[in-house]
């Protein structure tokens, strides 16, 4: 006799028996939530930690730059008055370097700067101040002719000196203005039909002429006033005698023959070089490389 299964079991009877219910079928869960029912609790709380942490960092990060900045305004604000009180002094320091040239005094308009070009082999020079200028002579209109003083006490007595000797020595030309020299320059360049090229050997342009400085002069003999601004003054006896006795007056002659500035042979024109100014603004021009100076 064969014994029945399970499953022969009437169907009624399976389902109205609760203690014959049926197993439960497997279900299969969703793996990100089985994932997330796998982490322990504590781990959400160091994600939470972690999420935290770097707000939290960033917040006390700006509040200490901004109290160091509070810090540092304060530290600004009270040290300016010190840093005004300060500056009156400091002014007076620097001022000597910030004047504009206008309002500089005399002795400072006169110096030249180095490296000023020259033009046609004539240096450049400024002006002398008017108010160490003397009178040594009067031309024949009435024109005051000056020189500075140190040369103008120098030529009064190389003067006496010559007559002394009989020689009728006659101041032609001391200082001129710029101004005075370009009149000179361009009108008698048009008179003689001169190129500035042409007129530069006999004569400076504008603000390159030694009368400028005041220490310069054209002298004629008065004896012979026919080779007065001539090369025929050198063979007068004024000319020999200045050859003589000039340079014990602080006089020399400043373009004798085959010059190096290249400017034509002046035997009337001569320059006081007896004290330190006239020495130095002379004869640093002179050390100047130019287009005339061959370097050995």
């Amino acid at each position: 006799m064969t014994m029945p299964v399970p499953n022969d079991i009437p169907v009624a009877e399976r389902v109205s028996d609760p203690k014959r219910s049926l197993p439960k079928q497997a279900v299969s869960a969703n793996p990100i939530l089985r994932s997330l029912q796998s982490v322990p609790w504590w781990g959400y709380s160091l994600a939470v930690l972690a999420f935290i942490s770097p707000l939290v960092s960033t917040r006390i990060w700006f509040a200490l730059n901004a109290n160091a900045s509070t810090q540092s305004s304060q530290a600004s604000s009270t040290e300016t008055p010190q840093s005004i009180a300060a500056t009156p002094s400091t002014i007076s320091a620097v001022a000597p370097f910030i004047t504009a040239t206008p309002t500089a005094s005399p002795e400072v308009l006169t110096k030249e700067p180095e490296g000023a070009p020259d033009l046609f082999g004539h240096h450049s020079y400024s002006e002398a101040p008017l108010a160490q200028l003397r009178t040594v002579g009067r031309a024949g209109d009435g024109y005051e002719i000056r020189l500075r003083e140190a040369a103008a006490k120098s030529y009064l007595s190389m003067d006496a000196a010559a007559k002394a000797d009989g020689v009728d020595l006659v101041v032609i030309s001391g200082f001129r203005t710029i101004a005075e020299q370009q009149q000179l320059f361009f009108e008698i360049s048009k008179q003689r039909n001169q190129t500035p090229a042409q007129r530069a050997k006999v004569s400076a342009p504008p603000g390159h002429s030694e009368h400028h400085t005041g220490y310069a002069m054209d002298i004629g003999d008065g004896s012979l006033p026919s080779a007065n601004l001539s090369t025929s003054f050198e063979k007068t006896a004024a000319f020999q005698w200045l050859q003589s006795n000039a340079a014990k007056y602080g006089f020399e002659m400043s373009f004798p023959t085959n010059n190096p500035q290249g400017v034509m042979y002046e035997p009337w024109h001569w320059r006081f070089v007896g004290d330190d100014d006239s020495l130095a603004i002379f004869y640093k021009k002179q050390n100047r490389s130019t287009p005339f100076i061959k370097k050995p």
